[in-house]
């Protein structure tokens, strides 16, 4: 095979790396399958001639991934004021201990299967990105995560690669903002102790492991009860919990990693119903929050 045949050939092979780019910029796993299926649509389009003529077909379909991502951001936030009640990023699970239909193994045609989990999908960095600007989330993203030199973030977001320069420092300074988080060890630690208290109903248990000041948000999308707004307070977030659990009987909580860090899954007779990730600081869970939308539950379907 040619040079040419391989620089075609090698573009299919990009699938997973624009799969993981488009997930950080955008947080929707269908969203991100759509830019990236865009992507490879305008690519095939292209007369073969010209594929030939690119010398870096992954390069390319990651500008078109960036530009097609640009756009979804610029028109999400109006999507996202109508949803019903708070929009959270799509919880991701470890397929290494959460197994879908290939018992654990990695199924090339699901996005879910082709994220790398690290701090960049931790849904706490995932909330940081959702208030950057759209050309900041882009510059931010492929420049510290990705590695990206700004000339070619520039091509992407229409601007000089002095002003994405200025685009990732500002995202940079939104991330350096949140405080940072509890070890690994210690994050599950108290998600583990969260799971027990919650098992027992024991409220006061409870309010000792959360915050005074913790934030609870529900995703529910009107499809799945949730709370329209976030629970503000230890103790009122406490309240909430228990409630659930009375209402709830036979529910099944599971340690399992969501997006990275520790979290858990909630279940009745094998459905998942809620997938919750924590934040935590000096020991104390801070942030909750809690995706119940079975649409972003999918890829929780099977396996545990």
């Amino acid at each position: 095979m040619g040079t040419a045949g391989t620089g075609i050939g090698r573009a299919a092979g990009e699938r997973r790396q624009l799969i993981n780019v488009a997930y950080r910029l955008l947080g929707s796993l269908t969203e991100a399958e759509d830019a990236v299926q865009e992507a490879y649509t305008r690519w095939y389009a292209l007369p073969r001639s010209r594929q030939e003529e690119i010398a870096s077909p992954g390069a390319w379909l990651t500008t078109v991934t960036g530009r097609v991502c640009l756009d979804v951001l610029g028109s999400a936030r109006a999507r996202r004021e109508r949803y019903v009640g708070a929009w959270l990023p799509d919880p991701l699970p470890d397929r290494t201990e959460w197994g879908g239909p290939g018992n654990g193994s990695a199924d090339p045609a699901d996005p879910a299967d082709q994220l790398v989990l690290d701090e960049s999908v931790s849904m706490a960095f995932l909330v940081v990105l959702e208030s950057m600007t759209p050309a900041e989330r882009v510059a931010f993203v492929l420049h510290d995560v990705f590695r990206y030199p700004f000339a070619e973030i520039a091509r992407i977001v229409g601007r000089t690669p002095a002003a994405c320069k200025q685009l990732a420092a500002s995202g940079r300074r939104r991330v350096r903002a949140a405080r940072p988080p509890a070890t690994a060890a210690g994050r599950a630690e108290a998600v583990r102790q969260v799971k027990e208290a919650w098992q027992a109903k024991d409220i006061t248990a409870l309010v000792g492991l959360l915050d005074p000041a913790a934030v609870m948000t529900a995703d529910g999308g009107g499809v799945a009860g949730a709370a329209l707004h976030p629970v503000e307070g230890g103790a009122r977030i406490a309240q909430y919990m228990i409630a659930i659990a009375d209402r709830a009987p036979g529910l099944e909580l599971l340690e399992r990693s969501v997006n990275g860090t520790p979290g858990l899954v909630a279940r009745r007779a094998g459905v998942v119903l809620t997938v919750a990730a924590f934040d935590v600081h000096d020991g104390h869970v801070t942030r909750i929050w809690a995706v119940r939308n079975p649409e972003k539950l999918r890829p929780w379907a099977e396996g545990g």
